[in-house]
């Protein structure tokens, strides 16, 4: 196959220097060469000494990496290499050099791997370094990194081409890095709490356990209708009314909704399930993670996010009709007709659509639309309405509400959490509501789950439930202002559809 792609001049002095070398008979893109040490290691152990304990001491270490820099002096040269730890400089120095070696390192290039056995040294600025003895090329780079000043110039390049953004953006790779050791560390305490780790279709016949509108795809051999899951509850219930007591999952959900700088149309959420737990339980165990996690990469739990001091050390706790009176004066507990909550809602520009057609869904969109912006510090909103919520247990003292939380923080929704329904007479029925408004025009309303419904037949254990969206915990706790940035290939359109002016639009929804 002809390659038809453009290449520039640089592109073409790299690949004949790759020539020439090959024409020299040096082998390229070898795999015999291991390192030994990494960049972190030799700073942590080697730092502490300075340059003539380092001359006396002629400690041996082999290395592999990327140049980043490289400046040749004639007779001797720098160069700065990166590994996935971090970065060191490197003195060559020619007479320490073969006649091959002396050949590669006239032609190397920045972004250019290499392997590198040589002596920790400090330069006379007192700056850590390796003075090469032995050094071989890995693999030639053949295209130029982009330059150190600007950076990716293209904005959307940091997100399209993440591989280049790691190379050239230290901050992306900790931040990335920080994203794994959070995903494990709710790993850990979820274990160690005794919950069992599960995994769950993602292809589904019904798109069910959360209001969404879900990615619809084609099975071939089924000749059916599948769907991408917007949630992983409906299956881990039924693994708690087949006698599990605590389940978890960590893993991707789809949906076909807006993207902006909160959100990806595939994310990662844990959601985890316990036998006789409830609302409150639930609320123990989101304080629990979140702090936990946060003190692995922070070191304390009063953290700095987009320029606001958040107190992890304390999460409140309001039900949404008193954060609604709070806000706007508006006592949803005095309003008991869908006219009054009505005029209540054009009284205080909040907007509803055709399928609110409950004083439920209005007091839900008085929340949305006045009140959640308004959450800096944690806070667990409470008594959701049942007409919202068709998965949650009613309240007992007000069957109006139903005992259902979302944690917010910053305005922004991180956590969400029932004591789970277990009547199936009543879960059928809210099932049919949902596609009452599914009739009205709501595309995230759920259709019944006939199959759900039978599993609940057999009897379901009192359960307490939580989902926990781990891109923007992750985002928190990491101090980043774009999903974008805390995952690692986030959706984008390919470049040569792009408008990247459409897309800047996109991030500030």
């Amino acid at each position: 196959m002809i390659d038809s792609r453009d290449f520039n001049e640089q592109y073409k002095v790299r690949l004949e220097k790759l020539n020439q070398l090959k024409e020299e008979n040096i082998k390229m893109y070898r795999n015999d060469l291991k390192p030994e040490n990494t960049s972190s290691e030799i700073f942590s152990m080697y730092d502490k000494y300075d340059k003539e304990e380092l001359d006396n001491l002629k400690q041996k270490v082999v290395i592999s990496g990327r140049i980043m820099t490289n400046r040749n002096q004639g007779k001797a040269g720098f160069a700065t290499y990166k590994d996935a730890s971090g970065s060191l400089q490197l003195y060559f120095a020619k007479n320490n050099l073969s006649d091959e070696e002396g050949l590669v390192w006239k032609k190397l290039d920045i972004g250019d791997i290499i392997w590198v056995s040589g002596e920790v040294m400090k330069t006379k600025v007192g700056s850590l370094a390796i003075r090469v003895k032995e050094f071989a090329l890995l693999t030639k780079s053949l295209r130029p990194l982009p330059d150190k000043f600007h950076g990716l110039t293209h904005k959307e390049d940091r997100y399209r081409k993440r591989y280049l953004d790691l190379i050239m953006n230290q901050k992306s790779m900790d931040v990335l890095t920080q994203r794994s050791l959070i995903i494990s560390k709710l790993r850990e305490i979820l274990i160690k709490n005794h919950f069992l780790e599960v995994e769950t279709p993602i292809l589904q016949t019904l798109a069910g356990g959360a209001s969404a509108k879900p990615f619809v795809t084609h099975h071939n051999s089924l000749d059916i209708e599948m769907y991408l899951r917007i949630a992983t509850e409906i299956n881990l219930k039924k693994l708690i009314i087949g006698g599990y007591d605590r389940v978890f999952e960590i893993g991707r959900l789809f949906r076909n909704e807006g993207m902006s700088i909160k959100h990806n149309p595939e994310f990662t959420s844990v959601e985890l399930y316990q036998a006789y737990g409830d609302m409150d339980s639930m609320m123990a165990i989101t304080e629990t993670l979140i702090k936990e996690t946060c003190l692995i990469i922070n070191p304390s739990l009063k953290i700095n996010y987009l320029e606001k001091e958040i107190d992890l050390t304390n999460f409140n706790k309001i039900h949404m009709v008193d954060i609604v009176q709070l806000e706007t004066k508006v006592n949803f507990r005095e309003i008991h007709t869908l006219e009054e909550a009505v005029i209540q809602a054009k009284k205080n520009n909040v907007s509803i659509q055709k399928h609110h057609f409950s004083i439920g869904h209005i007091l839900n969109e008085f929340f949305e639309q006045k009140c959640e912006e308004t959450i800096i510090q944690p806070t667990f909103v409470y008594g959701h309405p049942i007409e919202v919520s068709p998965l949650s247990k009613l309240d007992d003292n007000d069957p109006r509400y139903t005992e259902r939380f979302e944690l917010f923080i910053d305005g922004r929704e991180y956590a969400n959490a029932f004591s789970e329904l277990n009547d199936p007479i009543d879960q059928l029925k809210r099932f049919e509501d949902q596609v009452k408004e599914e009739r009205l025009g709501n595309t995230e309303a759920t259709g019944i789950d006939y199959d759900f419904i039978e599993a609940l037949e057999y009897g379901m254990v009192p359960t307490g439930g939580l989902g926990i969206g781990i891109d923007r915990l992750v985002m928190l706790l990491t101090n980043s202002a774009s999903i974008r940035d805390v995952m690692f290939f986030p959706t984008m359109k390919n470049r040569h559809e792009s408008n990247e002016n459409e897309e800047e639009k996109s991030d500030v929804k």
